[in-house]
C-alpha cells in the first residue's frame, strides 16, 4: 500500500507538471497516470488501495467541496435566482433526451437502455468543475454577476438529479418499477441537505469561536463532521434521504455567515489538503479507466458523446435565457459545464457487472466520456475565462 501511495503522488504529480509544460491540464496527466499504474496496464497499484478507491475518491471530493463552501459567496449566487436552480438540473435533463435520441440509431441500443447510458453520462464532475470556479472566485472574474458561482452550485446538485435517475432507470431496465418517491426525493435531498450543512456550520462557528484551538485542529473537526454526514446519508436507509456533498458545501457558508475569520482560514487549510487530495482523486478515477473499452469507441460513440454535449450546451443556455449575461458569459458557462469524471468512473461500470446486456456499451461511453470531456472541459475553461469574462 505505501509503494503504490508513493507511486500515485509522485506519477500523478510528475505527469501533471509535464502536462501543464505543454499547455494541457494537468488533471489529464493525473488520468494518465492514474491509466499507467492502474490494473490494466502496468498494475503496480496494490488491491487494498483499489479496494478503498471509491472511498479516497469520495474524501477527496469532500475536501473541494468543503473548500469550495468555504469560498463561495451565497449573496452572488441569489442574485442569479431562477437560472441558479435551473441549472442545477436542466441541462442534465436535456443531456439525456439528447441520448435517448441518439443512441438507439448510433449504438443499436433500446430506448430504455439509451436513457440509462444518458444517465451514466448525463452528469458533470464537481471534482474538475469546483476547483476550477473557486480560481475565478479567488482572481475575481464574473464574481460580480456571479457566474462561478452559478456554475460551482449548479455543478454539485447536478450530480443528486443523475443519480437518482440513474438508479430509477437500471430498476427499469430489469423490469422493475418506478418509484414516485425516488423523483420526490431530489427536491428533498437538496433542500435536507442545505438544512444539515447550515446547522452543523452554525454549531462548528459558535464552538470554534469559544474554544481556543489552533487552525490545524478546526481543520480536522470541521472535515470529520463532513465525514459524519456523509457517513449519516450511506446509513439512512428509508426512502427520503438527504445529499451530504450539498450539506458539506453549506457547512462553508455557513461558517462564512457566522464566523469569517475562521472561515478565511480553513480556507487556507483546505486548499493545501486539495493539492494532495487532487492527485489521489484523478489518478485512482484514471485507475477505474479499462483502456481496452476505448478501442471500442469507434465514430458512433464519438458521434453520441458530441451530440450530447450539444444538448447539454443548449440546456445551459436554456437556463441563462432573460439574464444580464453576454453572449460570450453564457458561451463560457456552456462550455465550463462540460467536464465527467468522478460519477462515470463510479457508476459506469454498474450496468455491466449486473449483467445488462447494455452493459459494455454503456461502460465503454462512459470511459471515453472521462478520457475526452475531463481534459477538453478543463482546457475550454482554462483558455476562455480571461477572454470571456469581466474582472471585478
Amino acid at each position: 500500500m505505501l509503494l503504490s501511495i508513493a507511486l500515485i503522488m509522485l506519477a500523478g504529480m510528475g505527469l501533471s507538471l509535464l502536462c501543464r509544460k505543454i499547455k494541457l491540464p494537468g488533471l489529464f496527466g493525473m488520468v494518465i497516470a492514474g491509466i499507467l499504474l492502474g490494473p490494466y496496464v502496468l498494475n503496480l497499484i496494490d488491491p487494498s488501495v483499489l479496494a478503498i478507491s471509491a472511498q479516497l475518491r469520495k474524501i477527496a471530493l469532500i475536501i473541494i467541496l468543503a473548500r469550495a463552501g468555504l469560498t463561495l459567496n451565497i449573496s452572488d449566487l441569489k442574485k442569479m435566482g431562477r437560472p441558479a436552480i435551473l441549472m442545477c438540473f436542466l441541462p442534465a435533463t436535456f443531456e439525456m433526451i439528447g441520448t435517448v435520441l441518439l443512441a438507439p440509431k448510433l449504438l443499436s441500443i433500446s430506448t430504455m437502455e439509451a436513457a440509462l447510458l444518458g444517465a451514466v453520462i448525463g452528469a458533470v464532475s464537481p471534482a474538475v468543475i469546483v476547483p476550477k470556479m473557486i480560481r475565478l472566485i479567488e482572481e475575481g472574474y464574473g464574481t460580480e454577476k456571479g457566474i462561478p458561482q452559478l456554475i460551482l452550485a449548479g455543478a454539485s446538485a447536478d450530480d443528486v438529479y443523475v443519480i437518482v435517475l440513474f438508479s430509477t432507470f437500471t430498476s427499469l431496465v430489469q423490469g422493475g418499477d418506478v418509484s414516485v418517491l425516488r423523483f420526490v426525493n431530489i427536491p428533498v435531498s437538496v433542500v435536507l441537505g442545505i438544512l444539515a450543512g447550515l446547522l452543523c456550520g452554525a454549531f462548528l462557528a459558535v464552538m470554534f469561536m469559544k474554544w481556543e484551538l489552533t487552525g490545524t485542529v478546526k481543520a480536522i473537526v470541521f472535515l470529520c463532521v463532513c465525514f459524519l454526514l456523509s457517513a449519516a446519508e450511506d446509513a439512512i436507509s428509508l426512502p427520503i434521504t438527504f445529499s451530504s456533498l450539498i450539506a458539506v458545501m453549506f457547512i462553508g457558508i455557513a461558517m462564512q455567515k457566522k464566523n469569517g475569520e475562521d472561515a478565511r482560514i480553513l480556507s487556507g487549510k483546505f486548499n493545501e489538503l486539495w493539492k494532495g487530495a487532487e492527485v489521489i482523486l484523478f489518478v485512482l478515477v484514471g485507475a477505474c479507466v479499462d483502456i481496452s473499452h476505448l478501442a471500442n469507441a469507434g465514430a458512433s460513440v464519438l458521434l453520441l458523446l458530441a451530440g450530447a454535449l450539444v444538448f447539454r450546451m443548449l440546456g445551459v443556455w436554456v437556463c441563462l435565457l432573460k439574464t444580464a449575461l453576454s453572449g460570450r458569459e453564457k458561451l463560457f458557462c456552456m462550455l465550463s459545464y462540460t467536464p465527467k469524471a468522478t460519477v462515470q468512473a463510479a457508476i459506469g461500470g454498474i450496468p455491466l457487472a449486473m449483467g445488462l446486456p447494455c452493459g459494455d456499451i454503456i461502460l465503454t461511453v462512459a470511459v471515453a466520456a472521462i478520457m475526452i470531456t475531463a481534459p477538453l472541459g478543463a482546457f475550454a475553461i482554462d483558455r476562455t475565462y480571461q477572454k470571456f469574462l469581466t474582472k471585478n
